[in-house]
């Protein structure tokens, strides 16, 4: 049976948590304030060893914001709808930290949300895309009563320059994807690109020596992070992604447990224990 180890953030996650000051940077850059303090912010990320079955990549909270940031190298058009749990789970902390009763008569105000994602995979998009939750309603509804929204950030290279330029370290991030992606597309395996990205990210000192301080970390989460693509990618041209994906559904609705099939997707696809329980909490548990 499959034991959940926690491995490392993923690279966009860890740097992002790792350095406040960054953070409070990408705050800034896409709200077009000038925050100077990076204690203003609480980091509030929802933690796998507390809430299992929902998992985020940046969640923060400052000035009367809940502000929640995901990064996403692969389409996904379900964002509002795992947004929507995300916020359900946090609020739900953040109001039971104040003891706060919802059955009472006084109206509860709380942090007003935004939901932000930032994207780096292969699909074209434009600069800023809207991702509503209306757009997964059976029936069309226009009503705009029951809405929620995940704005989707193109952080590839020639995307949102200005976004990039104000904030160095998503810039700087977004430097080092694209080295790995031009290095694959020139024909070097990902155990090749991996390493020379990571040199020639510690030559020009992106992020201000971070990948010299976190080199074996970084090409660790490089290597797998590719890795699981790959292995996904490759498993949805045989049909056999699909088809796993919603078996495990059905067995989660017949109540096996989660940790047997956790099991099964790392068997049948072939992931690690860690990219297992990822794609149960992205796709099955949500959508069970």
């Amino acid at each position: 049976m499959c034991q959940y180890t926690r491995y490392k953030d993923k690279l966009f996650r860890f740097i992002f948590n790792h350095n406040k000051e960054w953070l409070l940077s990408l705050y800034n850059a896409l709200n077009d304030t000038h925050y100077t303090n990076p204690e203003d912010l609480t980091i509030t990320t929802l933690e796998d060893v507390i809430y299992i079955k929902m998992k985020n990549d940046i969640s923060l909270l400052l000035d009367s914001e809940m502000n929640l940031y995901e990064h996403q190298s692969s389409w996904n058009p379900n964002m509002p709808l795992r947004g929507l749990f995300y916020f359900s789970t946090l609020y739900k902390a953040y109001l039971s930290a104040l003891e706060k009763d919802l059955y009472g008569k006084v109206l509860i105000k709380i942090p007003s949300p935004r939901y932000v994602v930032f994207y780096n995979g292969d699909r074209k998009t434009g600069d800023v895309v809207k991702l509503r939750l209306s757009d997964a309603f059976e029936k069309d509804d226009e009503s705009g009563e029951f809405q929620w929204t995940a704005t989707l950030y193109n952080i590839n290279q020639d995307h949102n320059k200005a976004l990039q330029d104000s904030c160095v370290a998503l810039k700087h991030y977004s430097i080092y994807v694209d080295k790995v992606k031009r290095k694959l597309a020139a024909g070097l395996s990902l155990e090749q690109a991996a390493p020379e990205a990571v040199k020639e990210a510690i030559e020009e000192n992106l992020l201000d020596g971070f990948f010299k301080k976190h080199e074996k970390g970084v090409l660790d989460m490089t290597l797998t992070e590719y890795n699981e693509e790959e292995f996904i990618r490759n498993r949805k041209e045989e049909g056999k992604y699909e088809a796993m994906i919603n078996m495990a559904r059905r067995s989660l609705r017949r109540g096996i447990s989660e940790d047997l099939i956790i099991s099964d997707l790392q068997e049948e696809l072939s992931l690690s224990c860690e990219g297992a329980r990822e794609l149960f909490e992205k796709e099955v548990a949500c959508l069970a």
